[in-house]
């Protein structure tokens, strides 16, 4: 080969290479475009205000359906669930609120990458803290009386469904802003002996209503556990095995959870499990589809949790007794709660 026809080789394939780099950012951008846009056939969402209390009977969540207020934190009746949507004007990608305190994570655009942080919210939903997040966000919760919030991020690796992903569990005091950056920290009771290994995660954050009390996910050489926590003492006592992302029912004697099963596809390996605390009873709830999401108690005998949908996800409810079938509440939202 000549270098007259090297050149034109090498000539050519930059103009092919240029081409397709202009044509991925023009999909890219036709694609932005279109998210910003009100789709046909989708939900009514209308600004407005949006609060944490005064309103009973109304379930918050963050919006997924295209147009200008995808990603806001919406509200519906929970009477109807699909009925018009208030948007808040405030953003997040994972959220959850008790008694007039929420935690809201935020991805933070860069012209490199992208950072990530969890801000506190108040009633109005107005920023009172925040705090640096080390990776993707993708579990959040504040206890039952708004003064602790938690949060888990993906610091390494970006799904829970393979081994290969490392997270961080952090909570915060939301009275005094004292924060504990990850659960690590925290002494590890296996077996009635200290346990100590470096390949400890944690994820999944629940609370109790002594605000005292918590529970998560423990995953260390290939198994996880429910762990109970203390916040007093700092120590973590694993109760159960196979339990990912659990959620605390509102009487306080059941954990729903996400639990692989053998056989199952390695991508979608959980299905839903509801776990006694007072018998360690499990029972197998009657979705059919692999759950990957800490689900949220409607109520002590019902939870809600997102699927993939056409906007992103979809919220669904569910007997906790194995009973029943799913059943859509509405389509494009994640991030469910209810204010009682």
């Amino acid at each position: 080969m000549t270098l007259r026809t090297r050149i034109l080789v090498l000539i050519s394939a930059l103009v092919v290479l240029a081409g397709v780099a202009t044509a991925s950012v023009l999909h890219a951008s036709a694609r932005a475009d279109r998210r910003d846009q009100a789709q046909p056939g989708g939900p009514r969402i209308t600004a407005g205000t949006v609060a944490l209390t005064g309103d009973s009977g109304r379930l918050i969540f963050r919006n997924m359906a295209w147009g200008p207020h995808r990603d806001e934190l919406t509200t519906v009746r929970a009477s109807d669930p699909a009925g018009p949507r208030t948007a808040s004007a405030v953003k997040c990608l994972r959220f959850y609120a008790a008694s007039g305190t929420g935690v809201c994570l935020q991805a933070v655009r860069g012209t490199v990458q992208d950072t990530y942080r969890a801000v506190i919210l108040d009633a109005n939903l107005h920023e009172t803290a925040r705090y640096d997040v080390p990776g993707i966000p993708s579990r959040a919760r504040v206890s039952p009386s708004g003064r602790f919030a938690a949060w888990t991020a993906f610091v390494g690796g970006d799904s829970y469904a393979g081994t290969n992903f490392s997270t961080r569990a952090a909570i915060v005091d939301t009275r005094t802003g004292k924060l504990t950056p990850s659960l690590e920290a925290y002494r590890i009771v296996r077996d009635g002996r200290t346990y100590r290994a470096a390949d400890v995660n944690f994820w999944g954050v629940t609370f109790t209503a002594d605000d005292r009390t918590f529970y998560a996910t423990l995953a260390t050489r290939g198994r996880t556990y429910l762990v109970r926590g203390d916040l007093r003492t700092r120590t973590v006592t694993t109760l159960h095995t196979n339990v990912e992302c659990p959620s605390l029912s509102p009487d306080g004697t059941h954990i729903a959870y996400k639990k692989r099963v053998r056989g199952l596809p390695k991508d979608a390996p959980w299905r839903l499990y509801v776990l006694d605390l007072r018998t360690m009873r499990e029972t197998a709830l009657a979705e059919p589809r692999s759950v990957d999401d800490q689900a949220v108690w409607r109520d002590d005998h019902t939870v809600v949790y997102a699927l993939p949908g056409d906007y992103g996800a979809d919220l669904y409810s569910l007997p906790t007794d194995g009973t029943g079938a799913p059943r859509r509440l509405l389509t494009a939202g994640v991030s469910p709660v209810y204010l009682d």
